[in-house]
């Protein structure tokens, strides 16, 4: 279990990507998302009276939700904990698995290998390869090294992984 799974669990954690990305978006809401809902207030407002105005109705709650969406992000960036990656190739492999690692493992029933990057909970895309510190993977992995053989607990059963390379970073 990762060092202070319990305070892990409470804090957001992001890596470097993650917080360029919550970056982007914060700075697209604020600068072309919320000019774009001003204007469908202001066109939909040209319909008639606010009161009976579905138009007017569904702006001002698109206004709503990407005020709250502004909101939501500038407390996530203010309070996360930024978990830079240090050093690549073999320092990352004598350091061990941690947030921020790219890990890639081998199903020692299949031989399929898979490449996962630890990322707080906050930037997990399993589409992405990007998995949450909080999954069962990644739960099994930290401070293990190239070479070992970990088991992991699914609700399909058992599996059982040997790291074949960790890298410091991410990989896009």
């Amino acid at each position: 279990m990762w060092r202070g799974a319990r305070r892990l669990e409470e804090e957001l954690i992001l890596t470097p990507e993650g917080e360029r990305r919550l970056r982007e978006e914060l700075d697209f809401l604020r600068t072309v998302k919320r000019k774009e809902v001003t204007e469908r207030i202001r066109e939909s407002l040209s319909f008639g009276d606010a009161w009976e105005n579905p138009e007017y109705e569904a702006a001002k709650a698109e206004q709503a939700f990407v005020e709250g969406r502004i909101a939501e992000l500038e407390q996530m960036l203010k309070s996360a904990r930024i978990v830079r990656a240090t050093g690549t190739g073999a320092a990352g492999a004598d350091a061990g698995v941690r947030i921020g690692s790219r890990v890639r493992v081998r199903d020692l029933a299949t031989g399929d290998e898979e490449a996962y990057t630890i990322v707080g909970a906050a930037e997990a895309d399993p589409a992405r390869h990007r998995i949450s510190h909080r999954s069962p993977v990644a739960q099994a992995l930290p401070g293990r090294r190239v070479g070992e053989t970990v088991s992991v607990e699914v609700p399909a059963g058992t599996l059982r992984y040997r790291i074949e390379a960790i890298e410091e970073g991410e990989a896009e």
